[in-house]
């Protein structure tokens, strides 16, 4: 079975709180459970209930983390990832090039004074870091356990890794951080096409994305619409559209109002919500 789980689901910033409480205030992760291996998305702040749950077990934790690309966002969950910090447990941690900076000189560079107390490099379990190069191909396991992961770019101050991820004949495709062009980005329509869950960047609704509700464009930021992910969603053949990183001056209504107009143009769409589980077997 392939079950996907989602703890982190903002964008930008953490964003608790009463008018936040149904869709969750974490940001970016996302558990994927290809049988019994683990694949992480992401390690926003929403990692931390991720590592309580693994820890709470009492078992040896082996996972591969596939970040997306290294802004605040999607990274600053990671110095209490508490798997991190125990013997025998292993991590493999993928990411592209940030502009100058590899994966491993972010995160090191997060934990380095005066931004924390432990240093990376005082984390007691196994961490491998790899660099991805776009369009490479990850193989995770061998036989009917094996778990392919494939990546491309796509449109995002300083570059972001969309990923599909396979197993026993079901896909998971996680694009987020993307902003739309004039036309559908081939390579996305590619990654995405006839995927069986499709988790999208949603940040903005049309309004905002335009400056119509605000006076603040938000052409060049990054980031998509509810609108654009449903389109795509039809374009592809995907049987399942969820909407990802919502806005954090969006309140648990306002979110709902993106899902429900996101439905007019696909029907299967559902907006993440903190502890939305999707099983695929």
């Amino acid at each position: 079975m392939l079950q996907v789980r989602f703890w982190g689901v903002r964008g930008s910033i953490p964003v608790p709180g009463p008018t936040t409480v149904k869709v969750g205030g974490n940001t970016s992760c996302v558990e994927v459970r290809c049988g019994k291996k683990l694949i992480i998305l992401d390690a926003g702040t929403g990692i931390k209930g991720l590592g309580e749950s693994l820890i709470a077990k009492k078992e040896r934790v082996e996972a591969d983390i596939f970040f997306s690309h290294v802004h605040w966002d999607h990274i600053q969950g990671f110095p209490f990832f508490v798997p991190a910090m125990i013997p025998g447990n292993k991590l493999r941690l993928y990411g592209g090039r940030n502009v100058t900076a590899t994966l491993e000189e972010t995160l090191y560079g997060q934990m380095n004074f005066p931004n924390f107390p432990v240093v990376i490099g005082d984390l007691a379990a196994r961490i491998e870091f790899h660099d991805l190069r776009e369009g490479e191909v990850v193989t995770i396991g061998k036989g009917k356990d094996r778990v392919t992961v494939r990546n491309a770019k796509l449109n995002h101050p300083n570059g972001v890794f969309s990923y599909r991820i396979e197993y026993g004949g079901r896909s998971v495709v996680y694009a987020t951080d993307n902003e739309h062009y004039s036309i559908p980005d081939p390579r996305l329509l590619a990654l995405a096409s006839k995927a069986d869950v499709f988790i999208y960047d949603a940040q903005y609704t049309p309004e905002e994305y335009s400056g119509e509700t605000s006076g603040v464009a938000r052409l060049g930021w990054g980031h998509s619409t509810m609108t654009v992910g449903a389109q795509i969603a039809k374009l592809t053949g995907v049987k399942k559209l969820v909407l990802f990183h919502h806005d954090p001056s969006q309140d648990d209504k306002a979110v709902a109002d993106k899902e429900r107009r996101a439905k007019k143009i696909f029907k299967n769409t559902v907006a993440a919500r903190e502890g939305l589980v999707i099983n695929l077997r």
